[in-house]
């Protein structure tokens, strides 16, 4: 069985698959097994305090999970006593030792690139490779499919509306503005809610750097403002970075955060949020034509006061 993922390619043998115990060292992989029902496959995660869902954390209070570091050190020891059939991540070089190690002991170490994924069903999609290395095909085609039909009906939905209003994303930090570029999912989930991003021409598929100014230039006739981190109210935003004061969608449009789901350090937009791309779509579709989905309550997002 072949794999592919981005630079990653991997050969696995007959007997290798399905996989019975996994360590995972991403959060966001964890939507991933969840939409599936496999979280018992799940022996290790790093930084637990970064996982929303309520089952894993039961498993890990349990002592069936076990903590096995965090970003900034893992055990290798730990998870080499561990045993596990294939450890997932996202690729880090600073790591490379590290991998080989567990390479060294036997260990199959999966790096995926999931989150280099631009558009929003082709992240979704990844929980069919989750499929086939459990032994889930059937469960993982049935999700990808209801979530792909949700959302084309949602984009389809979103059309009927003629306002595109003008929307703005992300926050600074420091002095830099990190605006998502013309081809990221924020730009594609923007479009697909039928509205103006502000950098729609724009071709890149990573964050735009800029100053306050240049997107001050720019924000003249933004209505809305999402993705503005996960702030608890204006004022505080405000205290952190007094330009905001100065746009005005600041003090005449709608501000959203993305801290609807947020438990302590945990955000499940970055969880279930990575497969559930129809109800992210959803959300931006009830902020900006609040009309078409008149008892739909947002998921991820929330409106800042």
């Amino acid at each position: 069985m072949e794999l592919k993922s981005g630079n990653f390619t991997y050969n696995f043998k007959q007997n290798q698959t399905p996989f019975k115990k996994i360590i995972l060292l991403n959060a966001s992989m964890a939507g991933y097994i969840s939409e599936l029902g496999a979280e018992n496959l799940i022996i290790g995660v790093s930084s637990p305090e970064y996982i929303y869902s309520e089952k894993i954390q039961n498993l890990i209070k349990e002592g069936k999970i076990q903590n096995v570091g965090s970003d900034q050190k893992y055990d290798v020891e730990k998870i080499i006593s561990m045993k596990p059939d294939a450890i997932f991540t996202n690729y880090i070089a600073s790591f490379d030792n590290a991998y080989q190690l567990l390479k060294n002991n036997g260990i199959q170490v999966i790096f995926l690139d999931e989150y280099m994924e631009q558009q929003p069903l082709q992240k979704t999609a990844y929980i069919k490779l989750f499929g086939e290395l459990f032994a889930k095909e059937k469960e993982a085609e049935a999700k990808y499919q209801e979530v792909e039909k949700n959302y084309n009906d949602l984009k389809k939905l979103a059309l009927t509306t003629k306002e595109k209003p003008v929307v703005l994303a992300n926050e600074m930090y420091g002095d830099v503005w990190y605006l998502p570029g013309g081809n990221t999912s924020v730009a594609h989930y923007i479009a697909d809610a039928n509205a103006t991003y502000i950098m729609k021409d724009n071709k890149d598929e990573k964050a735009l750097t800029m100053s306050f100014e240049e997107v001050y230039a720019k924000a003249g006739g933004v209505q809305y403002w999402v993705n503005a981190g996960n702030h608890t109210s204006k004022k505080e935003m405000l205290k952190m970075n007094p330009f905001y004061g100065k746009l005005n969608v600041f003090n005449k449009g709608k501000l959203y955060t993305m801290a609807g789901k947020e438990r302590q350090k945990a955000n499940d937009f970055f969880e279930s949020g990575v497969v559930r791309a129809d109800l992210i779509l959803k959300d931006y579709i009830k902020i900006f034509h609040p009309e078409l989905l008149p008892d739909y309550q947002l998921t991820y997002m929330k409106e800042l006061q």
